[in-house]
């Protein structure tokens, strides 16, 4: 005999079963929105690595490459330049040698000169009376 209060027994637990596969229903749509939104982040951040992958890496490459290369000319030029300036420097130096010798020279020449310009004329007569007595004495 199923008596009045079983089967409202028996209806309350069905109302509360279903009251509770609802609340879980309502959970489990509110976390497939969050998982959806966070696949929504992911895929955008996917798609951004994606085309930097295949466009903007080949880009940033490019300009390395274009770098590099930039940076040997540089060097070759710097190293062309400096042979340059090394030889330059070279060649001023020994022409800035030969030139204080030939100064040296000349000024010697001319101290020899004044030496005896500024002599009196009896050491004059002295030095040929002594360049005559060397010849004789030979």
């Amino acid at each position: 005999v199923v008596t009045r209060g079983n089967v409202e027994e028996s209806l309350t637990a069905k109302w509360q079963y279903v009251k509770d596969k609802e609340q879980l229903l309502k959970d489990l749509h509110s976390q497939i929105e969050e998982t959806e939104q966070k696949l929504s982040v992911k895929q955008s951040e996917r798609d951004y690595w994606l085309e930097y992958k295949n466009v903007g890496s080949k880009e940033q490459a490019d300009k390395i490459l274009n770098l590099e290369e930039d940076i040997k000319e540089v060097k070759d030029d710097l190293n062309g330049k400096r042979g340059y300036y090394r030889n330059a420097l070279k060649e001023v130096k020994e022409e800035n040698d030969r030139l204080v010798e030939m100064h040296i020279k000349l000024s010697k020449e001319q101290a020899r000169e004044n030496a005896v310009r500024y002599l009196d004329k009896i050491i004059c007569r002295e030095i040929e009376e002594n360049g005559w007595l060397k010849e004789e004495v030979r």
